[in-house]
């Protein structure tokens, strides 16, 4: 299966599983990741949904949350897709939208103790809150490697060297080898007023806290304008970069309705490496 093919398998799922029209006396009828009393916001998601080959599907969404649904359909598509590219990034990963703290992870292991010392001190909590344990909506981690798949081309290493005796990658050098930290993966299915800053607080601390190789920080969202994309995506420092579920279909849907400024803003994105597509993204957490 190719990039594309996959591509186009994420978005059919995405199409049946979340896409839903809203319809209100006020605001007329429009996909659910528009805003309602936005005009161009509206154009621009039918034009994505028309693009896509989504029927229009007015069933309320039950169980899952849109966000949960987006975030497991995100993981998914990565996991899918990332396979493709084993041979250009061997290993074993894990995936997972289960909210895992952070702690679970090589690089932030500490982070377990300090929680469990401010959690006991009153005083301590007051001064350093709890906002630096992060729980990604989406992880991408590596599995320590034992010896025997080291040296599996050739001998390179056993447990009477007295080298590399301290990495994280060798399975042998912890009693409790921990997954390392890969992937960090902010999901919003919108963004709304100040939504995004949380997920540039959250790559803050993945930044800060660290002991050890930084993991990539990214987002990924289907907000239909770009001028909202922009508060997420523009400025360097935190995030790697963001990524839209449909950039190829939002970029077309703009072209068409003629909207100068969310046109501009986009280039503008694009032109600068700040908002990439989806289909970019397991070929960047090969790097």
């Amino acid at each position: 299966m190719t990039i594309t093919e996959t591509r186009k398998k994420y978005h059919c799922r995405i199409s049946d599983e979340i896409i839903r029209i809203t319809q209100d006396k006020k605001n007329g009828k429009y996909p659910n990741f528009a805003d309602g009393s936005n005009k161009t916001s509206k154009d621009i998601s039918w034009g994505i949904v028309h693009r896509l080959g989504c029927s229009e599907n007015y069933e309320i969404l039950k169980g899952q949350t849109t966000g949960g649904l987006f975030e497991t359909i995100t993981k998914d598509f990565l996991e899918e897709a990332f396979k493709l590219l084993q041979h250009l990034r061997p290993g074993k990963w894990e995936y997972s939208v289960k909210q895992t703290a952070i702690s679970c992870f090589d690089q932030y292991e500490h982070l377990a103790h300090l929680e469990k010392v401010i959690s006991q001190d009153r005083t301590l909590a007051s001064a350093f809150g709890v906002d630096y344990l992060v729980k990604p909506d989406i992880v991408i981690s590596r599995l320590p490697v034992p010896d025997e798949e080291v040296n599996r081309f050739g001998k390179i290493i056993d447990g009477n060297d007295p080298s590399a005796k301290l990495t994280p990658l060798r399975e042998v050098n912890y009693n409790k080898p921990h997954p390392i930290l890969h992937a960090s993966i902010s999901c919003k299915w919108t963004i709304r007023s100040d939504r995004s800053q949380n997920t540039r607080t959250e790559a803050l601390n993945l930044i800060r806290n660290r002991k050890g190789h930084l993991p990539h920080a990214v987002s990924v969202t289907a907000e239909p304008l770009p001028t909202r994309i922009a508060a997420l995506a523009l400025g360097t420092g935190d995030l790697d970069c963001v990524y839209h579920f449909a950039l190829l279909e939002l970029k077309e849907a703009i072209e068409q309705i003629d909207n100068q400024d969310q046109l501009d803003m986009l280039k503008t994105m694009i032109d600068c490496r700040r908002l990439r597509d989806i289909s970019d993204l397991p070929f960047d957490l090969a790097i």
